[in-house]
């Protein structure tokens, strides 16, 4: 394995196109790029701030997406404080890079996260570049003795100019969102990425799969039959537009809403696509 410090680059002659990996910060794709087009925002003083969580890229939330109430949990008689995306986001990963288009990374349960999640468990995450398309998958691994709940997330910032939301669409069957900044529920006619915040959470998005359409072309965003929670988030004044697939809601550790429930030695394996 190579040092977690270490960046990781992935390329494909053929498209041009090249992604990059920080292990240390989270396993966070930092970066993918195609001929020259750049697909994702990164924020790069909060990358090198570790005090701070990175406002970019594609974050890893594991094993809770979103917020818990109160930052605390209970479940089967477990319970535990965490705060909102989980850890995995701010924990370093192993990594190896077998060859130039693919990663491995993984992360295993320390002392920081058992008095968080009290869990023995092993996430690993390949990350391979082929052609126009990023691949993420993720095999999650129940070493416990004890049934463990856990929920999957990404959290991909887009790169979409302020200039060009009002002309930027997200593809949704959605009728209804829960309106996370109001904290409210809404009925859904389409989405208007130029208000001040919008941090919606589609009720009956129906699917696994979106597409991002931008005045600099489209990206789309598929996943395994779990990831069927999306939210789409951004800030005005602000060049991204995350695009979110989850396997659950927020507080889903409360609330055993879609929850992954892994039997004692027991794996799942999931997956998502960034294709541009």
């Amino acid at each position: 394995m190579s040092n977690a410090t270490s960046e990781l680059t992935l390329r494909d002659p053929q498209t041009q196109a090249i992604a990059t990996i920080d292990p240390a910060r989270g396993g966070i794709v930092t970066r993918f790029d195609i001929a020259g087009r750049q697909v994702l925002f990164l924020d790069e003083a909060t990358l090198r701030d570790p005090t701070t969580n990175v406002r970019g890229g594609v974050p890893v939330l594991f094993p809770s997406p979103g917020k818990l109430a109160g930052d605390a949990w209970a479940y089967g008689g477990q319970h535990g404080a965490m705060k909102q995306h989980g850890f995995a986001r701010n924990l370093a990963w192993r990594a190896a890079q077998p060859d130039a288009q693919t990663a491995a990374l993984t992360l295993t349960a320390t002392a920081e996260t058992r008095a968080q999640f009290p869990w023995d468990f092993t996430v690993e995450q390949g990350v391979t570049l082929r052609g126009r398309t990023l691949r993420l998958d993720q095999r999650v691994t129940n070493h416990g003795a004890s049934p463990m709940p856990f929920g999957f997330g990404f959290h991909p910032y887009f790169f979409v100019p302020q200039a060009a939301k009002a002309a930027t669409t997200i593809a949704t069957r959605a009728t209804r969102a829960f309106d996370n900044a109001a904290k409210q529920t809404i009925a859904l006619h389409g989405i208007d990425l130029t208000q001040a915040e919008v941090d919606l959470h589609l009720i009956d998005h129906g699917g696994t799969a979106s597409e991002l359409a931008t005045p600099a072309g489209a990206v789309a965003v598929r996943g395994s039959a779990e990831y069927t929670h999306w939210v789409v988030w951004t800030l005005v004044g602000r060049d991204f537009v995350c695009l979110e697939p989850w396997t659950c809601p927020g507080n889903a550790l409360n609330t055993g809403e879609r929850l992954i429930v892994l039997a004692p030695r027991e794996s799942r394996a999931l997956w998502i696509e960034i294709a541009a």
